[in-house]
């Protein structure tokens, strides 16, 4: 892990934060290419009624029509909480590079199952159990505290 991951990283959980204002789940992502410039970044939209717009399958459809697969392969995907099978695999049959994730899906469902949530609607599953070539990273300490009160505040009953 880089300091410029962490700084990819940050951006994320400001997306994530934005999202939580706007009455939506707190997850954030970008897409940074080869050279370090972002690409593309969006938050978490499910907010409507859709639980199917995840910032990363946005960062995967907008990839799949403007980056060239050689470019994608080159290209990172930061996030605020680890891909879920839908993006992982979103992710994997587009061709994107590395990931990199501030939290994990293991530590969100432990969380929620700590305030008493009820289970998502789909397995936990880890990246590289959906799409074991991706190479993906994480989850990073420093982001635990931040990430943990933005999911408390949306998802605690």
């Amino acid at each position: 892990m880089t300091e410029v991951d962490v700084e990819y990283l940050a951006r994320c959980v400001e997306l994530a934060r934005e999202a939580l204002e706007a009455g939506d789940e707190p997850f954030g992502s970008i897409l940074v290419d080869a050279d370090g410039k972002i690409l593309f970044e969006d938050r978490n939209r499910v907010a409507g009624g859709d639980a199917t717009r995840h910032p990363e399958f946005a960062i995967a459809q907008w990839a799949a029509a403007n980056v060239p697969p050689v470019r994608r392969i080159r290209a990172t995907v930061y996030t605020t909480g680890e891909h879920c099978p839908m993006c992982s695999a979103a992710h994997a049959w587009v061709g994107l590079g590395r990931i990199v994730y501030a939290t994990s899906s293991a530590q969100l469902s432990t969380w929620r199952e700590e305030w008493g949530c009820p289970p998502g609607p789909v397995a936990p599953l880890p990246i590289t159990t959906v799409a074991p070539r991706v190479v993906a990273e994480g989850p990073v300490a420093e982001f635990e505290d931040e990430m943990k009160a933005l999911y408390e505040a949306r998802f605690r009953p």
